[in-house]
């Protein structure tokens, strides 16, 4: 009997934790806990590797671009669009109005560390640029594939940050421009080389060059 009621209890308190990591995890997930952020890049290691396997090779023309090649942001169902939900994830406290677009909330831009509590002083941007893509072997690529790189929320292609840092960065691969804030230039590197490798992107050698350095030091 002693045996059975033993079993019992025992039930009961995993049950309880069960509920109570699961609870935990909703909080997390919802944000409440903590501010949200893109989908976490690989670690260092496995970026090493995959940077490796990134083919090099020098960027293609510019010839043919145009941003409406890329089309966004798309609609992701519930009225809101691909830049809305963006600033909903990566942003605390949060409020909508009814077309969904945010109209209060805080964001810290990972950029720079600056702290903005209106959403017209970020943008939504593209680690890997849109004309870096172009040029990278997306010009080749169905509208299809260059829309999904455009609104991807899979991996760590969009991020909201300050609207004048990512003006300054515009194009520009990592030979040419790094986060100011140095501290995240690691996770920026991871970033980078996990979007370029899912969609099988080339990198020219002073871009490889740059992101081994950074991919080293992590």
């Amino acid at each position: 009997m002693a045996k059975t009621v033993s079993k019992v209890y025992a039930r009961r308190v995993s049950i309880a934790a069960g509920s109570a990591a699961a609870l935990f995890g909703t909080l997390v997930l919802s944000g409440q806990s903590a501010q949200a952020a893109p989908p976490g890049p690989p670690s260092a290691a496995t970026a090493r590797t995959y940077l490796a396997q990134i083919k090099q090779q020098p960027e293609g023309p510019q010839d043919g671009y145009s941003r409406a090649k890329f089309p966004h942001w798309i609609d992701q169902g519930k009225s809101c669009n691909t830049r809305e939900v963006v600033l909903k994830r990566d942003g605390k406290n949060v409020q909508q109005d009814g077309s969904c677009a945010a109209v209060s909330g805080t964001w810290v831009s990972p950029y720079d560390g600056a702290t903005w509590t209106k959403a017209s002083d970020l943008d939504i941007d593209h680690v890997v640029p849109l004309s870096e893509a172009w040029k990278s072997g997306a010009a080749k690529w169905t509208t299809a594939r260059r829309q999904a790189l455009a609104n991807d929320l899979t991996h760590s292609q969009l991020i909201a940050v300050t609207d004048n840092v990512n003006q300054e960065k515009g194009d520009k691969d990592p030979a040419k421009w790094l986060p100011p804030k140095a501290s995240y230039r690691c996770q920026y590197a991871r970033m980078w080389v996990w979007v370029k490798h899912e969609y099988g992107m080339t990198a020219d050698s002073a871009e490889k060059a740059a992101l081994k350095k950074i991919l080293d030091g992590c």
